[in-house]
């Protein structure tokens, strides 16, 4: 199990060498999320349409080691975007994917950008 979050690192946008085409603006709903694949990695993409504003996590719940994180609820916790696990509700930061249970594991992010209606993930492998 610890080898399938072992996979997931967190990309700040500057550090990003790769921006994956995950697809158009349209493809994804609104104040929800949805998954892509990137290699081997699941990628859960949020279009936070309540913010403006657009995240990208680890689809892999680090509790429970399911591949959930896409169908979680979103919203805010003291103005901090966050993610909750639809199984067992862990929230998690969309900004730094620190644990907002105060509990030790975490998840990965990744910086997304829209450009002309496209919407692109940014890697560094």
């Amino acid at each position: 199990m610890e080898e399938i979050l072992n996979q997931y690192e967190t990309v700040h946008a500057s550090d990003a060498t790769i921006w994956f085409k995950a697809g158009k603006v349209e493809d994804f709903p609104t104040n929800r999320g949805g998954c892509i694949k990137y290699k081997n990695k699941q990628i859960a993409i949020f279009n936070f349409a309540r913010r403006n504003e657009w995240y990208a996590c680890q689809n892999a719940c680090p509790h429970k080691m399911e591949m959930v994180l896409s169908r979680g609820m979103t919203g805010s916790a003291d103005d901090i975007p966050k993610i909750a696990c639809p199984m067992h509700k862990k929230t998690f930061s969309l900004v730094d994917g620190s644990n907002l249970n105060g509990e030790e594991y975490s998840i990965a992010t990744y910086p997304v950008k829209i450009v002309e209606d496209e919407v692109f993930v940014g890697f560094i492998d």
